[in-house]
């Protein structure tokens, strides 16, 4: 599994990295705009990402912009929406208006920080990405 960890907190990001690890390659994006890039090249290169655990509050493109660049992205490369790759959203905020926009923009699952080991993993579970090992 190809899976990219996007946070604007380097300790956050490496959080996401070292739950995730051992299931797939993981990347990781400290803004939008990085997050966008590597989406992008990804799908240049027909080696699309499976997941991305996006976090919706960060500097310079927002979550939200982010999942929706991904959407078009894939849109535009004919990818269909049950072929897209899975979008976490991974974030402080609970608000009713980002969690609705962030499912109305084609996410998956959102998950409410502090970030758990459980919480990632039974989200990946409910996606179908992983296995339940129990």
């Amino acid at each position: 599994m190809k899976i990219l960890a996007v946070d604007d907190n380097f300790v956050n990001r490496r959080l996401l990295q070292k739950i995730v690890i051992g299931y797939g390659d993981v990347d990781h994006a400290s803004d939008g705009i990085d997050a966008v890039a590597a989406i992008t090249m990804s799908i240049e290169e027909q080696d699309p990402y499976d997941l991305v655990l996006l976090d919706v509050l960060m500097p310079n493109m927002d979550g939200i912009e982010v999942l929706q660049s991904i959407r078009s992205l894939e849109k535009l490369n004919g990818i269909s929406p049950s072929n897209g790759v899975k979008i976490i959203m991974v974030t402080a905020s609970s608000s009713v208006k980002h969690v609705m926009t962030a499912f109305r923009e084609g996410c998956e699952s959102y998950i409410t920080k502090p970030i758990t080991k459980d919480k990632v993993l039974n989200e990946m579970i409910k996606l179908k990405l992983i296995h339940d090992s129990k």
